[in-house]
């Protein structure tokens, strides 16, 4: 008898002593390599390597299509065209970068550029005056700037940041009007 509880306390101490654990598990996660794919775009574009770095942003947009982080990777992927030289390509990706997170001024910026290089700048002035939009300012801003109507410029960015001055987006729009007018004294 005393045999039999020596036996089940030492089982149940080793059981208790034993030290095992459950094994690690590795998760899949699709943002993390979502986010390893875009740099990995980012280094080829360092190195000239276009058509894999175009590649690689596909990638990382279809591991995590719909967050803010895919604003930065449609735009990884409109720079990348616009350096092979297919702005008609470019437009869709910084429409959609603006589409997933508007409060990015560089988004409006590559997008004006592929209007000019489109030449569809002043069909985009109109469209910009048709919406409510206050966002819109920032876009029509833009265009003006990068049709060379500065004056224009600064005076629809200094009136969206009298509209919105609390946006994310308005800071970067005063910082750009500055570095405007200094350039044009």
């Amino acid at each position: 008898m005393k045999k039999k509880i020596v036996i089940s306390v030492l089982l149940l101490l080793s059981i208790f002593t034993s030290g095992y654990k459950k094994p690690d598990v590795y998760v899949i996660d699709a943002v993390r390599n979502a986010y390893i794919h875009n740099n990995k775009g980012l280094n080829y574009l360092k190195d000239n390597l276009y058509y894999p770095a175009i590649q690689e942003f596909k990638i990382a947009i279809s591991l995590n299509p719909n967050t803010q982080a895919t604003a930065v990777y449609y735009n990884n992927l409109g720079e990348t065209y616009m350096k092979l030289g297919y702005p008609d390509m470019a437009i869709d990706c910084f429409e959609k970068a603006i589409l997933q997170y508007s409060l990015n001024l560089k988004y409006y910026q590559n997008l004006a550029d592929c209007y000019v290089a489109l030449k569809i700048t002043d069909q985009k002035l109109k469209e910009t005056h048709s919406n409510s939009n206050p966002l819109n300012l920032v876009m029509r801003g833009i265009i003006y700037e990068k049709t060379g109507q500065i004056d224009k410029a600064i005076t629809t960015l200094d009136e969206f940041i009298y509209i919105e001055p609390d946006l994310l987006i308005t800071p970067a729009i005063k910082l750009h009007i500055k570095d405007l007018v200094q350039e044009n004294l």
